[in-house]
């Protein structure tokens, strides 16, 4: 499964767009962090880089 944003925590930060290596994360219209699933990897460096803990793999 791919890694999974929790809109409410996530605070637009970026970092996770920055960090994901299969650059598989962008940011919406309302700067939340949306993952693409057939480009993630389930690799877990966004989870790891994201400061509000918004991001989960399932």
């Amino acid at each position: 499964m791919p890694a999974v944003v929790n809109r409410d925590e996530c605070v637009s930060c970026g970092t996770c767009v920055e960090e994901c290596p299969e650059e598989a994360i962008t940011m919406d219209d309302e700067e939340i962090a949306v993952v693409n699933a057939d480009k993630c990897t389930d690799c877990g460096t966004c989870v790891e880089a994201c400061p509000s803990e918004a991001i989960t793999l399932e």
